[in-house]
């Protein structure tokens, strides 16, 4: 599996990273982001909501206690939280398999904890913070520089 790296240094090099990657997404696709808490997780999303033109940056915040946050108008974009779940019988009740089958991008975060759970055919997103500098390495589906493969 072929993987990218990219570096960033502050929040808005993140969002910009987050924009370049919707750009470049098939559709549908599901993104499985992974990373410590803090790690900007969101922050990315944040770019690829913004790319896919479904919410402005500001709009977008961590679906931490509702779960699930849907963008765009009909929807177009699911950012999923899973990081207060414990156990796969509280994921059984979000309707998962639901989602991931709808024409839309996916982004969980925190699907690391649940990987039985995720499809295959996805774009792993793993972010580390060394002090500031962030490493984002995407490894997964291919993604396509000209645009959006259908």
């Amino acid at each position: 599996m072929n993987s990218q790296s990219y570096i960033t240094h502050s929040e808005e090099e993140m969002v910009a990273l987050g924009e370049r990657i919707a750009h470049m997404l098939p559709r549908p696709a599901v993104i499985l982001l992974s990373g410590d808490l803090g790690a900007g997780k969101t922050t990315l999303t944040k770019g690829i909501v913004k790319g896919l033109g479904a919410a402005e940056p500001e709009e977008v915040s961590s679906p931490t206690f509702t779960l699930i946050h849907e963008y765009g108008d009909p929807t177009s974009v699911y950012h999923i939280d899973l990081y207060r779940l414990d156990q796969a019988r509280e994921l059984a009740t979000l309707g998962l398999d639901e989602i991931f089958d709808r024409e839309a991008v996916v982004i969980v975060e925190w699907a690391d904890k649940f990987p039985q759970w995720m499809p295959s055919g996805h774009l792993a997103i793993h972010i580390t913070d060394s002090g500031g500098q962030r490493t984002v390495t995407l490894s997964g589906i291919p993604l396509s520089p000209e645009g959006p493969q259908s």
